[in-house]
């Protein structure tokens, strides 16, 4: 058979909060998403590792919020609160490595910050590191940042990542063989990161090979990820 090439087609990834797997590890953050509009501050940050679940639930609470989506990038681009519009809701991903990039969002973002405040609105924003950990120069921002609620996505237990490992797997629609989801867990590293990082690579074998997932096929996906 003539190898298949992959197409770089991305996963179809769903994020309503029926897909989402609720564990120990996201247990708090939930809660507070699920609590909104009852926040104790207009404000809310969840940190946590990539792939942790971050978007996920920033999703969720889009959706039941209405709320505006805006890459904190743009925020240097143009006035503010006419960015915001007659938005009450803004979401702001992975704010922390945004303001590392591009320090002239800050004066920016205050603004945005402010007009929510006016407003009565909500603000949630997520990033790897908490907020004392970010670099930020504008001293008002600082301290709202410092003041904000902030919930912690923690480290996965081995049944969330069981869960995790099955559903990737399934948002990929591949044909998987038993025992290929017991074979990986015990090998894998414990993070969410080395879990998709494993279904994206055994995706691309399954695709250029034109196959179903095997544990053969999973134990060749794991040598080739080795360091």
């Amino acid at each position: 058979m003539a190898r298949q090439y992959p197409l770089g087609l991305p996963p179809l990834e769903r994020r309503t909060r029926d897909d989402f797997l609720p564990a120990p590890a996201n247990q708090a953050a939930l809660a507070f998403v699920e609590a909104w509009p009852d926040w104790p501050g207009p404000a809310l940050l969840i940190h946590g590792p990539a792939g942790s679940g971050k978007s996920h639930l920033a999703a969720i609470w889009r959706s039941a919020s209405d709320a505006l989506a805006l890459d904190p990038r743009a925020l240097a681009e143009g006035e503010a609160r006419g960015l915001l519009g007659e938005a009450r809701a803004l979401l702001l991903e992975d704010l922390d490595a945004a303001l590392a990039e591009a320090p002239a969002i800050e004066r920016p973002l205050f603004a945005l910050w402010t007009a929510l405040v006016e407003r009565r609105g909500h603000l949630l924003m997520t990033a790897r590191a908490p907020a004392a950990r970010w670099s930020v120069r504008l001293p008002d921002l600082a301290s709202r940042l410092k003041g904000a609620a902030a919930v912690a996505l923690e480290a996965p237990d081995e049944a969330l990542l069981a869960a995790l490992l099955v559903k990737l797997l399934s948002d990929r629609q591949l044909r998987v063989q038993p025992g290929v989801a017991a074979f990986l867990l015990p090998r894998l590293e414990r993070s969410f990161a080395a879990v998709e990082q494993a279904v994206a690579h055994l995706d691309r074998l399954a695709l250029s090979e034109q196959r179903e997932i095997t544990i053969p096929l999973a134990r060749r996906a794991l040598k080739e990820l080795e360091p």
